[in-house]
């Protein structure tokens, strides 16, 4: 039987009006969780940048203030998107901001869990795209989502597809509960070794103004052969695809490693202008410029074969983004891993600060020209990449197990709804 989305859930939207929360409204820790953009995502919720508001400024909202069990779709900018807000999100107090809606499902029609994985399947794209409006900043209206009409098995149904559905979901969040456990491992180990100074042998090692024997003390930029921005090329993909390149955007680095690698857009570039900007096995991108200032920027990912031999096209970044060579491969990881330090510890953000646009706009050139970094013996960065790239190739291993089933949950969900696979 057809329902619209208007019929099988109330479609609730924030509260847009004066009390609206202004961009000093918003803390890095608080009462309120104040959703942003880059919290709904295809794979549903992420918390990499969080923003909170205060529970004074919360009491003053009227609209918008999730519930268990609501689902959130995106309905401004990028548009489609969607999160379950089930128990096992870390948050009790969460509101959505105006680019997005909730969806509170109508029980007696449909199943919470079922009307979600639609939703946030590649199944119903086709559906929503044909109603929204705008080229430069797509949207779609209340109104026209509501609008929206499928075709839905019965309820019993509903609920064993959403059971063999979610069974994936818990496959993928498991796989990315082991991610953040080996990123934290990661993390230590850096740490210990060259922040603390509790690297192999340091017993042993004299240290003189904080550099061990053997090491030295250096700028980012003295480590690197070059940097060199990316850009971007014709939307269009009807020609010439043998010059294409596949383009990676600061808000991909965070999916390279998490299991979004097919997200990457796919653009055309001539020839010259891929040769100098193609990534190659050991480079690091890292963001510029881009989002908002609640998003940040240096959000960063090394690029590594296994990654870039999934892709029939050259790699490239974006024009927000800069593509970092290291002199050497074998300073790939470390420096990958000293930015991932530093974004961590707020440090990248002393340069962010120092730009007066409301659109972030890095300083990299101080960045580079500035922060300094030990560069160990060569002993010890070869036993430190031993070290790291066994934790390094377990997240990406991770991440394409989470890709896979990404895939075959999508491929599944279809052939459940036309009845070709039985239920």
């Amino acid at each position: 039987m057809k329902y619209t989305i208007g019929e099988l859930a109330e479609i609730i939207d924030g509260d847009r009006g004066s009390n609206y929360p202004k961009q000093d409204e918003f803390f890095d820790t608080g009462f309120c969780l104040f959703l942003n953009t880059g919290n709904v995502t295809k794979a549903g919720f992420s918390f990499e940048s969080v923003q909170f508001i205060t529970e004074e400024k919360d009491r003053l909202l009227r609209k918008g203030r999730l519930q268990r069990g609501d689902i959130v779709y995106t309905t401004r900018g990028t548009v489609g998107n969607a999160a379950f807000y089930s128990s096992s999100v870390p948050y009790e107090h969460v509101r959505i901001n105006s680019g997005m809606v909730i969806l509170r499902c109508r029980d007696e029609i449909v199943d919470t869990r079922f009307l979600y994985q639609v939703l946030k399947s590649e199944y119903f794209r086709p559906y929503f795209k044909k109603y929204c409006t705008g080229s430069a900043q797509p949207q779609l209206p209340i109104k026209n989502l509501s609008t929206i009409a499928l075709e839905m098995p019965d309820k019993g149904s509903q609920i064993h597809i959403a059971n063999i559905l979610t069974a994936y979901d818990n496959l993928i969040e498991n796989n990315q509960k082991q991610i953040k456990l080996l990123e934290e491992a990661a993390q230590r180990l850096y740490k210990e070794w060259f922040i603390d100074l509790r690297f192999p042998g340091y017993e042993t090692t004299p240290v003189h103004d904080g550099v061990p024997e053997g090491w030295e003390r250096k700028t980012i930029g003295e480590l690197i052969s070059y940097e060199i921005g990316g850009g971007w090329g014709e939307e269009t993909q009807s020609n010439n695809a043998d010059n294409g390149a596949f383009v990676i955007r600061g808000t991909d680095l965070y999916g390279l490693t998490h299991g979004n690698l097919t997200e990457i857009p796919f653009r055309y570039h001539g020839k010259n202008n891929l040769a100098a900007r193609a990534l190659q096995d050991g480079d690091i991108v890292f963001e510029v410029s881009g989002g908002s200032r609640t998003e940040g920027v240096a959000r960063t990912a090394l690029v590594r074969e296994n990654l870039l031999a999934r892709y029939s096209n050259p790699v490239m970044c974006a024009s927000f983004c800069k593509l970092i060579r290291p002199l050497t491969q074998e300073y790939s990881q470390y420096l990958y891993d000293h930015f991932q330090y530093l974004r961590s510890s707020g440090k990248t953000e002393e340069y962010d600060k120092r730009s007066a646009s409301s659109i972030v706009n890095y300083r990299w050139k101080d960045f580079l020209s500035q922060e300094t970094i030990l560069k160990p013996s060569r002993p010890i960065i070869e036993l430190y990449n031993q070290n790291a790239a066994t934790i390094y190739n377990a997240i990406i291993a991770k991440s394409l197990q989470i890709e896979t089933a990404r895939n075959a949950r999508d491929r599944l969900l279809p052939k459940l709804m036309s009845g070709e696979s039985e239920v």
